[in-house]
């Protein structure tokens, strides 16, 4: 049976070593009183939730599943998921960053991203019920109407009501411009909607007594196209005027999907047959609204991935200090015993590292982006807002992405660490493989999120907004550029930095030419771009652990997290030259092959 341990010693070191949250904060009125107790006190509380109650769930959850009553269409989910839920609301956690006029707690968004990172080491499964009534939150708090402000955000707050978010149609994924789901507006406001959705996470459950799914469709007038796309609150039980629940809306759960993983959550089909709607933000509008909600959900696909790399991780290394098999190719090392540990082995040395690598630099970036969202939240200063938000824009696809394909490397490798225990199910190694594969396709695939930044977020500015990330970067180059104890981490991303601009150019230019070498060149240039981020961010953990030691502190942690960086830098990050030649190598190659794909 796997294990977790929430890593609370190297959150609280990026939280209030690397990023100094606290004092971050103290530039927030709403977050100005916060101090590193609380935030401590919090996650730690966060931890036990995660790791004693829903993780006992996980592999119980996996191999029971849900189950739907085609009678009824309610959705059974696994043994113990529903008590879980109470305790959670009960315990407050869904209100945890919620805005108080709703009664929600408050408290920083970084908190909460951390909080979630744990849930989702322990159950993904789970997590996704609770998960998904944020996006849905932030959207109705964003573009909703004082009614249905006041009707569904002290719910959603709670948790006593979930939210979903219905987009994907069976003749439609990404290209959202085909949706067929219609709108036909009443003379009383509302609108009666009809049609039907697939891939509908948390679509259906028994975990709350309501759930508000915010769906797109189109109104009768809408031009063709994602132009012609509106978003609409549609509750799974209608509202009564004084807040009580009404009669049963006819959007219903006609199916459940049957996958290779995250077999916990309900992921419906969803039919809509004349359910009562009421339109959130402007007619033909909708994806402005639903964005919101998707841009909240790729930053939590990442931290899905985060945390499976985490507790994958933890097992692989327990394993590996365990498991006898073979000497030491240098000679043995455990003489009281047969054979040596596996983990004497370099590449098992290997594996373990890449997992650990990936989980602290992802980690280390969903820290860094939900403190800009914070700030873009909530900070007094009108720039400040301005360049956090673009930042964040910039950053978001490279959290989905990168660390959701690391997240693929990670949890493979942990599996190998097992060998073929690895591929049995009792391990739990197996299930943290599969339920992270869907990572890297929902929320918009890999190849949609690496479109997005090449072609919308850098070469749509013509390179404003990583030109900001690029003076973030420089700036610590500057700083440590004469420090030789730095130098194994600033050459680094110092030299990539002028590489990244002259091969940014380069492919703009190509793209211009030709659109479609910034589609052969997306996937690669975005993997570059995340070893960047990761690169400045280990640099900036290895600066701390290097003052920590320089200063006499003997805590082994930071030994750990430079032989860590060291690892990253050595290992991992000189996979950006490799990927620069592929991405110049072109679309010719591609496109010019019709014979070979007939």
């Amino acid at each position: 049976m796997p294990a977790y341990t929430p890593p609370l010693r190297d959150m609280q070191f990026v939280l209030h070593e690397v990023l100094n949250v606290t004092e971050e904060l103290k530039a927030l009125p709403a977050h100005a009183d916060i101090d590193a107790e609380t935030i401590n006190a919090v996650i730690e509380e966060g931890g036990k939730f995660a790791a004693e109650v829903i993780f006992p769930l996980n592999i119980g959850g996996d191999e029971e599943g849900c189950t739907l009553d085609r009678t009824t269409h309610e959705v059974a989910t696994p043994s113990g998921f529903k008590e879980a839920y109470a305790r959670y609301v009960e315990g407050g956690w869904a209100a945890l960053s919620c805005d108080p006029q709703y009664g929600g707690q408050g408290l920083p968004l970084v908190v909460n991203q951390c909080v979630y990172e744990m849930l989702n080491s322990a159950n993904q499964a789970w997590t996704m019920y609770p998960g998904l009534s944020h996006g849905a939150y932030e959207a109705l708090a964003a573009h909703g109407t004082d009614a249905q402000k006041k009707t569904y955000l002290p719910k959603l707050t709670s948790g006593e009501w979930t939210g979903t978010m219905c987009l994907t149609e069976p003749q439609c994924g990404t290209d959202l411009g085909l949706l067929r789901t219609k709108a036909e507006p009443q003379p009383d406001g509302t609108y009666k909607l009809t049609g039907n959705k697939i891939f509908i996470s948390a679509g259906e459950h028994d975990m709350a007594e309501n759930i508000i799914h915010l769906v797109l469709a189109r109104l009768p007038d809408a031009p063709k196209g994602s132009k012609g796309i509106s978003l609409f609150a549609c509750p799974k039980f209608n509202v009564n005027a004084d807040g009580t629940l009404g009669g049963r809306n006819p959007i219903y759960c006609g199916g459940l999907e049957h996958k290779m993983g995250i077999h916990g959550n309900a992921t419906a089909q969803i039919v809509i047959d004349g359910a009562t709607g009421t339109l959130v933000g402007q007619p033909h509008k909708g994806l402005a609204a639903m964005f919101v909600m998707m841009n909240a959900a790729r930053l939590g696909v990442g931290n899905q991935s985060l945390g499976l790399t985490e507790v994958a991780f933890q097992n692989a290394l327990a394993y590996a200090k365990d498991r006898t098999q073979m000497r030491s190719l240098s000679g043995p090392k455990a003489r009281d015993k047969e054979a040596d540990p596996i983990i004497v082995h370099p590449d098992v040395r290997r594996m373990l590292l890449t997992a650990k690598a990936y989980a602290e630099g992802a980690r280390a970036l969903q820290i860094f982006c939900t403190m800009l969202l914070d700030k873009e939240h909530h900070h007094p200063d009108e720039k400040v807002r301005k360049d956090s938000g673009e930042l964040v824009a910039l950053l978001t696809p490279i959290v989905k992405a990168f660390i959701t394909d690391n997240g693929h490397i990670a949890t493979h490798a942990c599996m190998q660490v097992f060998g073929g225990h690895g591929f049995i199910k009792e391990w739990g190694m197996e299930q943290f493989t599969r339920d992270n594969r869907i990572n890297m396709i929902y929320e918009g695939t890999n190849t949609i999120q690496s479109l997005d930044l090449l072609g919308r977020k850098v070469l749509g500015n013509n390179g404003a907004s990583l030109r900001k990330f690029g003076k973030l970067v420089a700036q610590l180059v500057e700083e440590e550029g004469v420090n030789e104890k730095m130098s194994e981490f600033i050459t680094p991303i110092a030299v990539l930095g002028e590489q990244f601009t002259k091969f940014t150019t380069e492919i703009g230019f190509k793209g211009s030419q030709n659109p479609d070498e910034v589609g052969a060149a997306a996937v690669d240039y975005l993997r570059v771009a995340g070893h960047f981020v990761f690169g400045y961010l280990f640099a900036r953990m290895a600066q701390v652990a290097l003052r920590e030691i320089a200063a006499g502190n003997t805590d082994p942690f930071y030994v750990a997290k430079l032989q860590t960086a060291r690892f990253y830098f050595a290992k991992l990050f000189p996979e950006t030259a490799t990927l620069m030649r592929t991405a110049r190598a072109g679309a010719k190659v591609l496109m010019d092959a019709d014979a070979a794909l007939g």
